[in-house]
């Protein structure tokens, strides 16, 4: 059995200066897939967690429990920030590819191909940049060679 903290981090929030990098709308994202009849769909696992949280400020992800007080050390979905830390984080790694056969959404990558040869190499490219960089899919919540998604 696995146990999850739920943090509540609303007050934290609410004082937290907030970083305006935009999570693009589903729809937006949705309309590059035009003449697209392969799809993949990678779900990152852990994706938040990536982030160290700055020397310091660990203080401030601090809870307490019956058993004793911690501090988290890494980014946690709740936190204002989270979203847009790392759409900026995904869209550096692959703005290479960015609209031309792949976009993300939050932790979701979407691959979009023509063909089934041409998909096979879109993913190829993507699963190695993963590799290359660390993140990590987690491999039931992912959809591969669809015709739709």
């Amino acid at each position: 059995m696995v146990a999850f903290f739920c943090v509540d981090y609303r007050k934290l929030n609410a004082v937290t200066r907030k970083n305006r990098y935009p999570v693009p709308p589903i729809n937006q994202l949705l309309t590059v897939f035009n003449g697209s009849t392969i799809f993949s769909k990678i779900d990152l696992h852990g994706a938040y967690n990536l982030w160290i949280i700055k020397e310091g400020d660990e203080h401030l992800m601090a809870f307490r429990t019956k058993y004793g007080s911690y501090e988290y050390l890494v980014m946690l979905f709740g936190l204002a920030n989270a979203p847009a830390l790392f759409q900026n984080l995904v869209n550096v790694i692959f703005a290479d590819f960015l609209h031309i056969f792949f976009v993300v959404y939050l932790d979701d990558i979407m691959v979009f191909s023509s063909s089934e040869e041409e998909h096979v190499k879109h993913l190829a490219s993507v699963l190695q940049r993963l590799r290359d960089n660390s993140l990590f899919a987690k491999a039931s919540n992912c959809v591969f060679h669809a015709s739709c998604l």
